[in-house]
Order: structure tokens, then C-alpha cells, then sequence
């Protein structure tokens, strides 16, 4: 399940917003930062064009990735993005270094499956509603997955999908689980539709007097 990237950024020296601001604005390049696994961090900078070829691509944002700097390469995750509120272009990147025998923190998306054959919407026409688009799973980075699935296939009207519902790789901890029962969310429900179903109205309607023969 998991995708491979090849990420290519280039080692920086000048510091400052001055400087980050000629970078964007100049060389058309992000600057960043490689931290973590008990190194010093670098900066660095990374083409424009090339990283956003990137993030248009969901499995970048939860993937191990392969950073080269100057023919020096080390696995990273993405850890932070920051992004030009009026352009949404990116403006700063974080990449986190990975150790295999430590466990990481990460957000990955979810993917809703059976939605079209779900019991609640087929029979009663209930619409789904998705309360969650991304959970954080905690995991040794070899077990990291590209998404975790949230089946919708035998979900009936008023009824709902917690966290604790989802199938879980091995390996794989939900962070919000950790703290408690009380941290098990709602991820998606179905809720019967505005109006209800044809069926609901008839059970709800009064019955017709009868009329004198």
C-alpha cells in the first residue's frame, strides 16, 4: 500500500525572512527544514514547481519519503506545510527525519468504501454524512499506512462509525483511542434524509376516517 517518493531539495545557508521572502519571490523555491532522530537540523530549499507536483498527490502527505540533499539521502514524513493563505501555494515545509525502531505520530486520510451499497442509503434513503476526513495513527514508520478504510456497507439509518469501528493494520494505534473511551469519535454517520422516506410517511400519517356507506 505504500507509494514511493523521491524528494529533491537543496541545502541552504542564508537565514531570516528576508531572506525566504527572495527565494519565493526571486528563485521561485520553498525553503524548509530537516529535523529530528537526533541530528542537527538542515535547511533547505526546494524548487516550486516540483513541490507542488507533490502535494497534488494524496500518499505524499502520509508516506515515507525519500529526501536527497546534494546526493545525501535520508527517509523523512512530511510534518508541516505552511501555505500562502491568499494563493495557496506553499511557503515552508517541514520534513521529519524517521527512525525504524521508533514510533511515529501521523495524520492519514480516510477512505470511505461501500458508500453506494450502504444498507442505510439503498433501503431507507438515508444520506451519509462524514465527520471526520483524517485520523492520527501512531506506528513504527514501516507500518505506516497510505489511509485507513471506513467501511459504510452495513451502517444503518441513525446509526454511526466510531473510531474504534475502523479496521486497523497491524501495527497501527489511534492516537485518540490511547486517551480513553471517552476520545472514541464519530468518523461518519447516516441520518435519514430531509423529508424521509415514503415508507416513514405512511407509518406516520394519520389514518383516513371511514366514510359512511
Amino acid at each position: 500500500m505504500s507509494t514511493s517518493f523521491m524528494v529533491q531539495a537543496t541545502a541552504r545557508t542564508d537565514t531570516g525572512k528576508g531572506a525566504s521572502r527572495r527565494l519565493r519571490r526571486i528563485k521561485r523555491q520553498v525553503p524548509g527544514i530537516v529535523y529530528g532522530a537526533n541530528k542537527d537540523p538542515e535547511l533547505i530549499t526546494m524548487e516550486l514547481k516540483a513541490l507542488v507536483k507533490l502535494l497534488e498527490q494524496e500518499s505524499f502527505y502520509s508516506n515515507i519519503l525519500t529526501l536527497e540533499i546534494e546526493n545525501t539521502a535520508q527517509k523523512v514524513v512530511l510534518k508541516d506545510l505552511q501555505r500562502d493563505p491568499a494563493k495557496d501555494l506553499p511557503i515552508h515545509i517541514d520534513f521529519l527525519r524517521i527512525d525504524e525502531h521508533h514510533k511515529i505520530r501521523m495524520h492519514v486520510p480516510i477512505h470511505f468504501i461501500n458508500e453506494d451499497q450502504c444498507i442505510g442509503v439503498k433501503t431507507k434513503g438515508g444520506l451519509i454524512t462524514h465527520l471526520m476526513t483524517e485520523v492520527e495513527v501512531i506506528c513504527l514508520p514501516q507500518h505506516l499506512p497510505e489511509y485507513i478504510e471506513a467501511d459504510m456497507l452495513n451502517i444503518e439509518v441513525g446509526q454511526a462509525v466510531h473510531l474504534s469501528d475502523l479496521a486497523l493494520p497491524e501495527g497501527v494505534q489511534l492516537g485518540a483511542l490511547l486517551q480513553g473511551k471517552d476520545h472514541d469519535l464519530t468518523v461518519a454517520n447516516v441520518q435519514q434524509a430531509k423529508g424521509g422516506s415514503d415508507e416513514d410517511e405512511i407509518a406516520s400519517s394519520p389514518d383516513e376516517p371511514v366514510k359512511d356507506q
